[in-house]
């Protein structure tokens, strides 16, 4: 029985969000590989034993080579509740980023601008607004370092696309496996080490903070750097939602 690419983390009547495995698309895209959004449509028809088009609602995407939490809305409400969340940056997102190279310094905020070529799927980084930029800002943290490799925990501010491996790679530090923002060599399966570890935000109908964290991938690699999490500071900054 072949693996399913996801694992429930959250799952009611108004909201569903999964774990995603790296490699699968979370929408469909011109090479019409299978997508995740189908797949637990499936999942939603069987499980419930639903008639019919199931109604599932993406409320975000994360890169096809990156793994962790995606939300999706079971009803049109719950999508439309959610995407103003997310617009609103009501939301906390982190990520884990494993790098090669120690960053400049072990905490800061970056703010670039980022120009995205749509026809070669890649994005741009400025340190100063061009024509058709957007402003990126994200925050990071180093929470350590295993075997020449450093781990950083980031917090994007704003959700632009690639946001953090350009910026990461701009900062000089590109995530393991992304050769597309300057990492040296792929690794199997042309995942990358970017992982949405964690989301908190007020739930759109039930008002009830939700807080959802993703193990990591089944790899050895990413699983040596479980003894460097954090979760005490993390703790510490839910009551924080980004204004």
């Amino acid at each position: 029985m072949k693996k399913k690419p996801y694992q429930v983390v959250y799952e009611d009547n108004h909201l569903l969000i999964v774990n995603k495995d790296p490699g699968i698309l979370v929408q469909g895209d011109r090479t019409g590989d299978t997508t995740l959004l189908t797949v637990l449509k499936e999942y939603i028809k069987e499980k419930y034993d639903k008639p019919g088009e199931v109604f599932l609602g993406l409320v975000h995407r994360l890169d096809r080579p990156v793994s962790g939490l995606v939300v999706f809305a079971r009803t049109s409400k719950a999508l439309e509740r959610m995407n103003e969340i997310f617009r609103k940056r009501q939301v906390q997102k982190t990520y884990w980023a494993v790098v090669r190279k120690k960053p400049p310094v072990d905490a800061n905020k970056l703010v670039n601008w980022l120009v995205k070529d749509e026809q070669k799927n890649q994005v741009s980084v400025y340190d100063y607004e061009v024509p058709g930029s957007q402003k990126a800002e994200l925050s990071y943290r180093l929470l350590g370092r295993i075997n020449e490799h450093f781990l950083l925990e980031v917090n994007p501010i704003t959700g632009r696309p690639h946001q953090i491996r350009s910026q990461l790679a701009h900062m000089g530090c590109p995530i393991r496996g992304d050769v597309k923002y300057g990492y040296d060599r792929a690794v199997a399966d042309k995942k990358i080490y970017l992982h949405a570890r964690r989301l908190y935000f007020i739930h759109p109908v039930k008002k009830e903070p939700i807080i959802c964290r993703a193990g990591l991938p089944n790899d050895p690699f990413w699983e040596e750097f479980l003894e460097l999490d954090d979760e005490n500071y993390k703790d510490k900054n839910l009551d924080r939602i980004y204004e």
